[in-house]
């Protein structure tokens, strides 16, 4: 499945996919699931870096700035406090809008 529509608004990120269904995410927990290392941390010569949980709010973290298309797969999103280094794929957003309800965290096994 691919978007036909990518947009935010009203603290959300609204997709409307290429077969009419529709997500809609939160930003807060788009932000707070963001998927890159710093965020969720990495497995590196079979040793796991797990990064601390953010303990102080910045201005701007729940709000993009740009959303880029990355490949056919995934977009990028540039948020306003300057973090841009979450890759999003169409399956890791489907999974964030299935998740949000429950607000439950997504697990990040160790790669080894």
């Amino acid at each position: 499945m691919r978007p036909k529509q990518i947009k935010a608004a009203d603290s959300k990120l609204n997709i409307t996919w290429n077969n009419n269904s529709s997500t809609s995410i939160q930003l807060k927990y788009l932000r707070d699931e963001c998927p890159c290392a710093g965020c969720k941390g990495e497995t590196i010569l079979l040793r796991t870096y797990r990064p601390p949980k953010l303990t102080m709010m910045q201005p701007g973290m729940y709000e993009i700035k740009e959303i880029k298309l990355v490949g056919g797969y995934a977009i990028q999103i540039n948020w306003k406090d300057g973090h841009d280094t979450g890759i999003y794929s169409w399956e890791y957003l489907l999974q964030l809008d299935k998740d949000q309800e429950s607000n439950s965290q997504q697990k990040y096994d160790t790669l080894l």
